[in-house]
């Protein structure tokens, strides 16, 4: 009735009733016929024996398609060489546009210096009226309690 615990009580005992299952009512089920019935053959073994039965088709490979005259792997790399090509010939016109683009503007840096150059050899080898330089005239100047007098 009461069995001990761990810790030596005694614990009451539950008892469980199942619930009873009520049966489930299905519908009766019509007898469904085939649409197609195969024809019944019997076959006589050379022993004597008789065997009945239903005739057996036996399957058929599915069709086999029609594969084309050129793989599509072949297809695919000569694609693919194609436009290997159109982009080797793509970085040769971009690279004989930078050589040509840094040609040009190696001379036209060229061009600046010696233009730029002869500007200042004129300037110093100009002979003007005066021999070159700024005139400064310097007078002696006099300064007298932090008043200056020129």
């Amino acid at each position: 009735m009461n069995e001990p615990t761990a810790y030596h009580r005694t614990a009451p005992v539950e008892v469980h009733h199942p619930a009873p299952i009520t049966p489930v009512h299905t519908a009766p089920l019509a007898p469904v016929q085939p649409g197609n019935i195969p024809a019944v053959a019997s076959v006589v073994l050379p022993d004597g024996r008789v065997v009945t039965g239903y005739a057996i088709e036996p399957t058929k490979p599915e069709p086999v398609a029609a594969r084309p005259p050129v793989s599509r792997a072949a297809v695919n790399i000569a694609l693919g060489g194609v436009g290997f090509l159109a982009v080797c010939g793509g970085l040769f016109l971009l690279t004989a546009f930078i050589t040509a683009l840094t040609a040009l503007i190696t001379q036209l840096i060229v061009l600046a210096a010696v233009v730029f150059g002869g500007w200042v050899a004129v300037q110093v080898f100009s002979a003007s009226g005066h021999g070159g330089g700024t005139t400064v005239n310097i007078r002696k100047a006099v300064i007298k309690r932090s008043h200056f007098h020129g």
